[in-house]
């Protein structure tokens, strides 16, 4: 019975086990994230239409499934990285729905990424085909919202491990990561340089370090602190950053001064708010450590 047991036992379950779904949850989201950073590179080197608008093959070697140049090379490594990530994101929702002692919630949001996956592979597909402003921003913002699902089944899954000084972290991380997403800006960097590629990843990748503290903050305050008025101004972060991430989007794709004023405006109403919070934070994890 036992060796019968064992030789039908499914490989993947000793593989999650040994290394642990909270370790493949991670490392998907760090997929993800590359995915998006790549694709912001292969967009702002002019890379989108490389490959001579092959999709999914590319310009050279057999089948033309390798890169003929450097433009070509961006666009096929972004591809390759996404392959990776949907292998990814696929696995660990499987894994979520075998795995009996995975949150519902956190099968629930892997899901729903795996099954925006397809969705984004067709966008990416029209990317190249079509390359119109309006499904580059679709792809983008699928990108975005399939990366943030990620972001919170993680903090479910950690959520144990996580203490009233990871809420101040993510707070200090959105401190320092709002004046560098204004200052890569195209209306600061516009004015001295031009908007190149690193600056531009650079920017991004800002973005997603900025969303993944207004999700940890506010997740792991309303774990930690009892008090409604610093959760609440948590949750609000949260709202003003995705206004903040939107209007920053469009300072990049379009100019419009009135949609830049409100970007900056925006910004600093979320800089003092992070500063409010991260005093609050530190206040009551204070007043937790006295009472004990």
């Amino acid at each position: 019975m036992s060796t019968d047991s064992q030789t039908s036992r499914p490989v993947v379950r000793p593989l999650i086990e040994r290394f642990g779904f909270h370790h493949l949850l991670a490392t998907t989201l760090v997929l993800v994230a590359a995915t998006i950073l790549l694709g912001v590179a292969a967009k702002a080197t002019g890379s989108g239409l490389a490959c001579e608008a092959n999709w999914p093959q590319c310009d050279a070697g057999p089948y033309n499934l390798l890169p003929a140049n450097i433009p070509s090379f961006y666009e096929w490594f972004h591809r390759f990285v996404a392959m990776f990530a949907g292998f990814a994101i696929i696995g660990t929702a499987l894994a979520s729905i075998r795995l009996p002692d995975v949150d519902r919630r956190v099968v629930a949001l892997v899901v729903a990424g795996m099954i925006l996956t397809p969705i984004q592979v067709v966008l990416g597909r029209e990317t190249v085909t079509q390359y119109t402003m309006n499904i580059l921003s679709l792809h983008f913002w699928t990108a975005v919202l399939i990366f943030a699902l990620f972001v919170v089944a993680t903090v479910l899954v950690w959520g144990p491990r996580l203490t009233a000084t990871h809420v101040s972290g993510a707070l200090g991380l959105g401190l320092l990561s709002l004046p560098f997403h204004v200052a890569l800006s195209p209306l600061v960097v516009g004015d001295i340089t031009s908007y190149s590629p690193s600056v531009q990843m650079a920017q991004y990748g800002v973005t997603l370090a900025l969303l993944t503290a207004v999700i940890v903050a506010p997740m792991v305050g309303h774990r930690r602190f009892a008090s409604g008025r610093l959760t609440a101004l948590l949750s609000g972060s949260t709202v003003m950053a995705m206004a903040v991430i939107f209007l920053g989007r469009r300072a990049v794709m379009t100019f419009n001064p009135a949609l830049d004023y409100l970007y900056v405006i925006a910004a600093g109403v979320l800089f003092a708010t992070f500063a409010v919070a991260l005093y609050l934070t530190r206040r009551a994890a204070g007043a937790s450590e006295r009472a004990r």
